[in-house]
């Protein structure tokens, strides 16, 4: 069965967006990380993705996915209303738009995946449901060595039902990744 991956780049001070919501301070390495190791592990791991809607909407122009992405796999999003027209697909990124819930979300994301990993790339709310439900099997932070001093915090609510257990740390430029595994309770 294909492991659940949630995962987001975080501040120093725990927040993933500023104010204003924009992660770009978070970035400044994001060009960097093409072609590294770091960067082909994890594309390789990964047989489908998660996002919210959100997420989703932060490429201002749909289409661009497709070739553009690195992860060049069936894409899942989260949504309570499906876009009014279809972003472009071809035959490696797909786009389902799941309104049924996570549960129904991480089900087909899994089935998609083909025995790899299904990454939950995106979404402070749909990594925080999937953690909630227990249907993360890891958790992957990278920590950026950046005060954004207020913002959108990933653990803003409570999740104290969720066990971690460390299983790796590696540094990759400026980021440290973090990487736990999530107990089942």
């Amino acid at each position: 069965m294909a492991k659940v991956i949630v995962g987001m780049t975080t501040s120093i001070d725990g927040f993933v967006a500023d104010q204003s919501g924009s992660v770009v301070r978070l970035y400044p390495d994001l060009a960097a990380l093409q072609g590294t190791a770091y960067m082909n592990a994890l594309i390789a791991e990964t047989g489908a993705v998660l996002m919210g809607r959100r997420a989703f909407e932060m490429a201002e122009d749909p289409n661009w996915f497709v070739g553009n992405y690195e992860f060049q796999v069936p894409i899942f999003v989260l949504t309570h209303r499906p876009p009014s027209v279809m972003p472009k697909q071809d035959e490696h990124l797909t786009f389902t738009f799941v309104t049924d819930g996570v549960e129904s979300a991480i089900a087909q994301a899994t089935a998609a995946a083909r025995g790899k990993a299904v990454q939950v790339v995106g979404g402070i709310s749909v990594i925080q449901q999937v953690l909630r439900a227990g249907l993360a099997d890891e958790l992957h932070l990278d920590v950026m060595p950046v005060l954004l001093g207020t913002g959108r915090r990933l653990f803003e609510t409570a999740l104290e039902n969720v066990g971690l257990e460390k299983i790796g740390v590696q540094e990759t430029g400026p980021r440290t990744s973090l990487r736990f595994r999530v107990k089942k309770k």
